[in-house]
Protein backbone atom coordinates (compact mmCIF):
# COMPACT_ATOMS: atom_id res chain seq x y z
CA UNK A 1 0.00 0.00 0.00
CA UNK A 2 1.01 3.60 -0.41
CA UNK A 3 0.77 6.73 1.73
CA UNK A 4 -2.08 8.87 0.46
CA UNK A 5 0.06 11.97 0.89
CA UNK A 6 3.61 11.24 -0.33
CA UNK A 7 2.94 7.85 -2.04
CA UNK A 8 5.75 6.10 -0.14
CA UNK A 9 5.16 2.49 0.85
CA UNK A 10 3.11 2.39 4.04
CA UNK A 11 1.00 -0.10 5.96
CA UNK A 12 -1.39 2.73 6.88
CA UNK A 13 -3.21 5.32 4.77
CA UNK A 14 -0.67 7.92 5.90
CA UNK A 15 2.97 7.06 6.56
CA UNK A 16 4.60 7.93 9.87
CA UNK A 17 6.69 10.71 8.32
CA UNK A 18 3.65 12.44 6.78
CA UNK A 19 1.65 12.00 9.97
CA UNK A 20 4.35 13.76 11.98
CA UNK A 21 4.87 16.46 9.34
CA UNK A 22 1.27 17.13 8.27
CA UNK A 23 -1.21 15.80 10.79
CA UNK A 24 -0.95 17.54 14.11
CA UNK A 25 -4.47 17.95 15.51
CA UNK A 26 -5.61 21.45 16.40
CA UNK A 27 -8.61 20.78 18.61
CA UNK A 28 -11.26 23.48 18.41
CA UNK A 29 -14.69 23.90 19.93
CA UNK A 30 -17.68 25.85 18.72
CA UNK A 31 -21.40 25.82 19.33
CA UNK A 32 -24.06 24.92 16.79
CA UNK A 33 -27.11 26.22 18.59
CA UNK A 34 -27.02 24.47 21.97
CA UNK A 35 -24.72 21.71 20.73
CA UNK A 36 -21.00 21.80 21.50
CA UNK A 37 -18.98 20.64 18.49
CA UNK A 38 -15.39 19.48 18.90
CA UNK A 39 -13.24 19.36 15.76
CA UNK A 40 -9.78 17.86 15.63
CA UNK A 41 -8.42 19.68 12.56
CA UNK A 42 -8.86 22.77 10.47
CA UNK A 43 -10.52 21.85 7.19
CA UNK A 44 -7.69 23.34 5.14
CA UNK A 45 -5.17 21.05 6.89
CA UNK A 46 -6.84 17.79 5.83
CA UNK A 47 -9.01 18.79 2.86
CA UNK A 48 -7.49 16.29 0.37
CA UNK A 49 -8.07 13.45 2.85
CA UNK A 50 -11.67 14.51 3.49
CA UNK A 51 -12.43 14.65 -0.22
CA UNK A 52 -11.38 11.01 -0.49
CA UNK A 53 -14.79 9.93 0.85
CA UNK A 54 -15.94 9.99 -2.78
CA UNK A 55 -13.24 7.55 -3.88
CA UNK A 56 -12.30 3.92 -3.32
CA UNK A 57 -9.38 5.00 -1.10
CA UNK A 58 -11.76 6.87 1.21
CA UNK A 59 -12.60 3.85 3.37
CA UNK A 60 -8.93 3.32 4.18
CA UNK A 61 -8.35 7.01 4.89
CA UNK A 62 -11.42 7.45 7.08
CA UNK A 63 -10.55 4.26 8.99
CA UNK A 64 -7.04 5.64 9.56
CA UNK A 65 -8.34 9.00 10.86
CA UNK A 66 -10.82 7.29 13.15
CA UNK A 67 -8.29 4.86 14.65
CA UNK A 68 -5.50 7.43 14.87
CA UNK A 69 -7.38 10.51 16.10
CA UNK A 70 -11.00 9.79 17.15
CA UNK A 71 -10.23 6.64 19.14
CA UNK A 72 -7.54 8.19 21.40
CA UNK A 73 -9.66 11.31 21.93
CA UNK A 74 -12.64 9.18 22.98
CA UNK A 75 -10.44 6.90 25.13
CA UNK A 76 -9.53 9.89 27.25
CA UNK A 77 -13.21 10.87 27.46
CA UNK A 78 -14.18 7.28 28.38
CA UNK A 79 -11.98 7.44 31.46
CA UNK A 80 -14.45 9.90 33.00
CA UNK A 81 -17.63 7.96 32.22
CA UNK A 82 -19.93 6.42 34.80
CA UNK A 83 -22.37 5.07 32.20
CA UNK A 84 -21.85 3.81 28.63
CA UNK A 85 -22.18 6.28 25.77
CA UNK A 86 -23.36 5.58 22.22
CA UNK A 87 -21.78 6.89 19.03
CA UNK A 88 -24.24 7.90 16.33
CA UNK A 89 -22.96 8.74 12.89
CA UNK A 90 -24.78 11.45 10.98
CA UNK A 91 -26.78 9.77 8.20
CA UNK A 92 -24.99 6.46 7.73
CA UNK A 93 -26.51 5.94 4.27
CA UNK A 94 -24.18 3.84 2.14
CA UNK A 95 -22.76 5.77 -0.81
CA UNK A 96 -19.66 4.95 -2.84
CA UNK A 97 -19.65 1.44 -1.30
CA UNK A 98 -19.53 2.53 2.35
CA UNK A 99 -20.72 5.20 4.78
CA UNK A 100 -17.88 7.46 5.88
CA UNK A 101 -19.65 8.32 9.16
CA UNK A 102 -20.19 4.62 9.88
CA UNK A 103 -16.47 4.01 9.34
CA UNK A 104 -15.63 6.86 11.72
CA UNK A 105 -17.94 5.61 14.48
CA UNK A 106 -17.06 1.92 14.01
CA UNK A 107 -13.30 2.35 14.33
CA UNK A 108 -13.57 4.83 17.22
CA UNK A 109 -15.58 2.38 19.32
CA UNK A 110 -14.14 1.00 22.54
CA UNK A 111 -15.20 -0.23 25.94
CA UNK A 112 -18.06 1.96 27.24
CA UNK A 113 -18.37 3.79 23.90
CA UNK A 114 -20.21 1.73 21.26
CA UNK A 115 -21.76 2.74 17.92
CA UNK A 116 -25.43 2.37 17.05
CA UNK A 117 -25.20 2.09 13.28
CA UNK A 118 -27.82 3.39 10.84
CA UNK A 119 -30.19 4.63 13.56
CA UNK A 120 -30.23 8.28 12.43
CA UNK A 121 -30.92 8.51 8.71
CA UNK A 122 -31.86 11.47 6.54
CA UNK A 123 -35.00 11.06 4.47
CA UNK A 124 -34.13 14.04 2.30
CA UNK A 125 -30.81 13.15 0.61
CA UNK A 126 -30.06 16.75 -0.34
CA UNK A 127 -26.41 17.70 -0.80
CA UNK A 128 -25.31 20.85 1.01
CA UNK A 129 -21.89 20.99 -0.65
CA UNK A 130 -21.23 24.58 -1.73
CA UNK A 131 -24.73 25.72 -0.81
CA UNK A 132 -25.46 28.88 1.20
CA UNK A 133 -26.98 28.87 4.67
CA UNK A 134 -30.44 29.82 3.41
CA UNK A 135 -30.50 26.79 1.09
CA UNK A 136 -29.64 24.55 4.03
CA UNK A 137 -32.42 26.09 6.10
CA UNK A 138 -34.96 25.75 3.25
CA UNK A 139 -34.06 22.09 2.60
CA UNK A 140 -33.81 20.24 5.94
CA UNK A 141 -32.36 16.72 5.96
CA UNK A 142 -35.50 15.31 7.64
CA UNK A 143 -33.73 12.94 10.02
CA UNK A 144 -35.51 9.88 11.43
CA UNK A 145 -34.24 8.12 14.52
CA UNK A 146 -35.01 4.41 15.00
CA UNK A 147 -32.73 3.56 17.92
CA UNK A 148 -33.27 3.21 21.66
CA UNK A 149 -34.54 6.08 23.76
CA UNK A 150 -32.93 7.20 27.00
CA UNK A 151 -29.35 7.08 25.68
CA UNK A 152 -26.48 9.49 26.05
CA UNK A 153 -24.80 9.91 22.67
CA UNK A 154 -21.96 11.55 20.83
CA UNK A 155 -22.76 12.60 17.27
CA UNK A 156 -20.07 11.76 14.70
CA UNK A 157 -19.49 13.56 11.41
CA UNK A 158 -16.54 14.39 9.20
CA UNK A 159 -17.00 18.17 8.78
CA UNK A 160 -18.89 21.00 10.41
CA UNK A 161 -19.67 23.91 8.12
CA UNK A 162 -22.70 25.86 9.31
CA UNK A 163 -23.78 23.36 11.98
CA UNK A 164 -27.32 23.09 10.56
CA UNK A 165 -27.07 19.33 9.97
CA UNK A 166 -25.84 18.67 13.50
CA UNK A 167 -28.60 20.86 14.96
CA UNK A 168 -31.25 19.00 12.95
CA UNK A 169 -29.85 15.67 14.14
CA UNK A 170 -29.83 16.85 17.76
CA UNK A 171 -33.46 18.00 17.51
CA UNK A 172 -34.56 14.62 16.16
CA UNK A 173 -32.70 12.73 18.88
CA UNK A 174 -34.10 14.92 21.65
CA UNK A 175 -37.62 14.06 20.47
CA UNK A 176 -36.76 10.44 21.36
CA UNK A 177 -35.38 11.21 24.82
CA UNK A 178 -31.78 10.91 23.64
CA UNK A 179 -29.28 13.31 25.19
CA UNK A 180 -26.54 14.50 22.85
CA UNK A 181 -23.43 15.14 24.94
CA UNK A 182 -21.50 16.77 22.08
CA UNK A 183 -20.61 16.27 18.42
CA UNK A 184 -17.17 15.14 17.27
CA UNK A 185 -15.95 16.02 13.78
CA UNK A 186 -12.67 15.60 11.98
CA UNK A 187 -12.63 19.15 10.66
CA UNK A 188 -14.14 22.58 11.07
CA UNK A 189 -14.68 24.24 7.70
CA UNK A 190 -14.16 27.66 9.29
CA UNK A 191 -10.48 26.87 9.75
Amino acid sequence: MRCQSCHALSMEAVCIRCKERLLSPTVSKRNAGTLEVISLFRYSTIEPFLLSKHTAAGFRIYRYFSKTFFKPFLAEFAGHLDEPVTLIGIDEQVTHGYSHTAVLSHYAAQERIEPAHATLLAHNPVSYAGKPLQYRLDHPRDFRYTGQSGLEVILIDDIITTGITLQQAQQELEQHDVEVLFALTLADARG
